[in-house]
C-alpha cells in the first residue's frame, strides 16, 4: 500500500500547500527507507521549492546520499524560479565539478541564469558544453540560447543560431523580434516578424508589444496601424501595458488625436501610460498640453517619474516657463535622486529659460560628467552668443580625457557661427576630421556654411556647399541664402532661392522666405511670381506665434492678433522702445521685412 503510494507521490505532493504538509511527507519517506531511492529526493525538493521553503529544499538536496540529475535539476530549478541567477550558476558549477552530465533542463535554465546576469562568456561556456553532451538542436536549449544572446545584444551571432535551428516555435521567433527591436533594429524585427507569419505562425502579446516598440521607433506609422487591427481582429486582451505602448507610439509619431482618444478611452492607467502622454506633447512642441498632462497625472494620484519629469522640463524650456521649471527642480530635490538625465533636462531648462549663470553653477557642482551633460552645456552657451566661453569649456572637456563626438562638434560650431568667430570655427572644423577621425555630416556643414554666410563670406559658404561629397540639405541653403540676404549677394542667393523650392516645393516657410529675398533686392515680378505660385497651390503661411510667462501665466500671441486684454498697454511700451530704438539708431532696416500681403491688396503686384 505504501509503495503504491509512492507511485503517485507527484500527486501528493501535488496536494500539499504548506510546509506542514510536505512535512509529513517527508518524514513517511525517511521512515519507510525511500527517502534516497529514484526520485523521490528530486520530487521532494520541487515540493519544498512550490511552497517557498527553499532553506528546507537545500537541507533535503544537502542530505541526498546520491544526487542524480533529478536532484540536481530540482535545486538548480528552485533557485532560477526564485530570481536567485548568480546560485544557479554556483549549483551548475559544483554540478559538473561532480562528474554529472546536464541534460535539457540544466542547460536551459543555466543559459537563463547567465542572460539575467548579462554574462555571455559564462553563458557560451554553457552552450558549448551543451553542444558536447548532444543537445545542439534541442529546441529549449536553442530557444535559451537566442535569449542570452538578445539580451547581451548579440544579435547577429542569435541569427546565425536561429537560422540554423531545424525547428522554431513561437518562442523563438518571440526572441528575436524583441532582441532586434531592443537593440534599435527595428526594420529587422519586423523583417523576422514578417517571416513569422509566412510560417503560419501567429505572433503573442509579447511579439505585439515588441512590433508596436519597432514601429514606434522607426516612424511606420502606417505598420503600427496594422499592428493595432490585428490586436483588435485576433481579440488580444488589451491590458494597460499593450495600451500604454499604443499610446507611446502614437504620441512619439506626432499622431497626438489617436493617442489622446486611446488614453481616453483606457479602463485603468498607470504611471507610465501618464509619462507617454506628458512626453508625447513635449517632443512635439505641445508645451501646454504636455504639462497640463503632468498636473493630471497627479491629480489621480501618480507620482511623477523620469521620463514624465524630463518631458515637463523640455516643455518648460520651449515656453519660457522658469516658475514651473524652478519648482519641478524642487520636487527632483525633494523626490528623486538627481542623475545626469535630470540634471541635464534642468541645466537645458535654466539656459533655455534666460539663466545662463544658474545652468553653469549647476553644472559645476556635478561630479560625474558624461559626454551629453557637456554637449548640452557648450550648445547653451552658443544659443546665448558666448562663444568664447562654448570654447573654452569645450577645451575643458578635453583636458579631462572625455573625447568629444559629432554632436560635440556641431554644438562646438554653431556656437562659434553664432559669434563670428568664422577663424575658430574653420580651425576646428578641420581638426575636427584630421586629429579626431570624424567625417563632417550634413549638420557640420549647415553649421560652417552658417558661420560662413553670417560673416559675410558668401561665396567662401557657396564653394563649402560644392564641396560636400552628399546632396545638400534644405538647412544648408536656408543659410547661405540668410547670408545673402544681410550682404546683398543677389547672385549666389537665386541660385540658393531656387535650391530651396526644388528642395520643398510644398513647404509654406520655403516660399515666404524666397519671396523675402526677392522683396529685399526689389525684385517685384519674382516676388509676384511666388504669390501666384502660392496662390494656384493654395499655400499659406502659419502665422507665427510667441509665448512668454508672466507670474505664473503664459501669454500666446499670433501674428496680427488683437485679443489679448492687455493690448492698449502692450502698444504703449512697443511705442516707447521703438524710441529708444530711433535715439540709439537701432532700426530695422525695412528692406528686410517680410512682404506677405492680405488677398485685397494682392492686386498691387500683378
Amino acid at each position: 500500500m505504501l509503495f503504491a503510494c509512492f507511485n503517485d507521490l507527484k500527486s501528493a505532493f501535488s496536494l500539499c500547500k504548506d510546509s506542514k504538509s510536505v512535512a509529513k511527507i517527508h518524514a513517511l519517506l525517511v521512515l519507510s527507507g525511500f527517502f534516497g531511492h529514484g526520485t523521490c529526493g528530486s520530487q521532494l525538493i520541487a515540493a519544498y521549492s512550490r511552497i517557498d521553503d527553499i532553506k528546507s529544499a537545500v537541507k533535503v538536496f544537502d542530505e541526498l546520499p546520491h544526487r542524480g540529475i533529478d536532484s540536481w535539476n530540482a535545486i538548480i530549478v528552485a533557485f532560477s524560479r526564485r530570481g536567485c541567477p548568480d546560485e544557479v550558476m554556483n549549483l551548475y558549477g559544483k554540478m559538473g565539478l561532480e562528474g554529472v552530465r546536464g541534460d535539457s533542463s540544466t542547460f536551459t535554465v543555466a543559459l537563463k541564469a547567465c542572460a539575467s546576469l548579462l554574462d555571455f562568456e559564462m553563458g557560451e561556456n554553457v552552450r558549448r558544453r551543451a553542444v558536447e553532451c548532444g543537445y545542439e538542436c534541442d529546441v529549449f536549449v536553442g530557444s535559451s540560447v537566442l535569449n542570452l544572446y538578445a539580451k547581451c545584444g548579440k544579435m547577429d551571432d542569435a541569427m546565425v543560431v536561429f537560422e540554423g535551428m531545424r525547428r522554431r516555435d513561437v518562442v523563438c521567433w518571440t526572441t528575436m523580434i524583441t532582441g532586434f527591436a531592443q537593440c534599435g533594429r527595428m526594420g529587422e524585427a519586423i523583417g523576422v516578424y514578417r517571416r513569422m507569419r509566412d510560417d503560419r505562425l501567429e505572433g503573442d502579446k509579447v511579439v505585439m508589444l515588441g512590433l508596436i516598440q519597432a514601429c514606434a521607433n522607426i516612424g511606420d506609422t502606417r505598420l503600427g496601424f496594422s499592428v493595432h487591427g490585428y490586436i483588435i481582429r485576433r481579440c488580444f486582451f488589451m491590458d494597460v501595458v499593450v495600451e500604454t505602448s499604443l499610446v507611446d507610439m502614437y504620441a512619439k509619431k506626432g499622431r497626438l488625436e489617436l493617442a489622446s482618444r486611446m488614453f481616453r478611452r483606457m479602463r485603468s492607467r498607470n504611471a507610465v501610460t501618464w509619462s507617454a502622454m506628458v512626453s508625447g506633447y513635449a517632443q512635439n512642441g505641445f508645451s501646454v498640453n504636455a504639462l497640463e498632462m503632468l498636473t493630471g497625472m497627479q491629480s489621480f494620484g501618480f507620482r511623477p517619474d523620469v521620463v514624465s519629469i524630463v518631458s515637463a522640463l523640455l516643455a518648460c524650456s520651449q515656453v519660457g516657463f522658469l516658475r514651473l521649471g524652478k519648482s519641478i527642480h524642487g520636487y527632483i530635490l525633494r523626490i528623486l535622486d538627481i542623475d545626469q538625465v535630470l540634471s541635464t533636462a534642468l541645466i537645458d531648462m535654466y539656459s533655455k529659460c534666460g539663466l545662463l549663470s544658474r545652468a553653469r553653477t549647476l553644472f559645476d557642482v556635478i561630479n560625474l560628467r558624461d559626454l551629453i551633460l557637456w554637449n548640452t552645456m557648450i550648445a547653451n552657451y552658443g544659443m546665448h552668443g558666448r562663444g568664447h566661453e562654448a570654447l573654452s569649456l569645450f577645451l575643458e572637456m578635453i583636458e579631462t580625457g572625455l573625447k568629444p563626438d559629432d554632436t560635440t562638434f556641431a554644438s562646438l560650431l554653431s556656437a562659434l557661427s553664432h559669434s563670428g568667430l568664422v577663424d575658430e570655427g574653420q580651425y576646428w572644423f578641420n581638426i575636427m576630421a584630421s586629429k579626431y577621425n570624424i567625417q563632417p555630416s550634413a549638420k557640420h556643414y549647415a553649421v560652417m556654411v552658417d558661420l560662413l554666410a553670417r560673416a559675410g563670406h558668401v561665396k567662401e559658404a557657396y564653394d563649402l556647399i560644392n564641396s560636400m561629397p552628399d546632396e545638400s540639405g534644405i538647412a544648408i541653403w536656408v543659410s547661405l541664402l540668410s547670408g545673402c540676404l544681410n550682404y546683398r549677394k543677389m547672385s549666389i542667393g537665386e541660385l540658393a532661392a531656387k535650391k530651396i523650392l526644388e528642395l520643398y516645393p510644398d513647404n509654406p516657410g520655403s516660399y515666404a522666405l524666397v519671396s523675402n529675398f526677392f522683396a529685399a533686392s526689389r525684385r517685384w515680378n519674382d516676388v509676384a511670381g511666388v504669390r501666384a505660385v502660392m496662390k494656384q497651390t493654395g499655400t499659406r503661411k502659419v502665422p507665427g506665434c510667441s509665448v512668454v510667462e508672466m507670474d505664473g501665466i503664459l501669454h500666446t500671441f499670433v501674428m496680427e492678433d488683437k485679443s489679448h486684454p492687455q493690448l492698449k498697454q502692450i502698444i504703449e511700451i512697443l511705442g516707447k522702445l521703438e524710441l529708444e530704438m530711433l535715439a540709439t539708431e537701432s532700426i530695422p532696416e525695412s528692406e528686410i521685412c517680410l512682404y506677405y500681403f492680405e488677398e485685397e491688396n494682392a492686386s498691387v503686384l500683378t
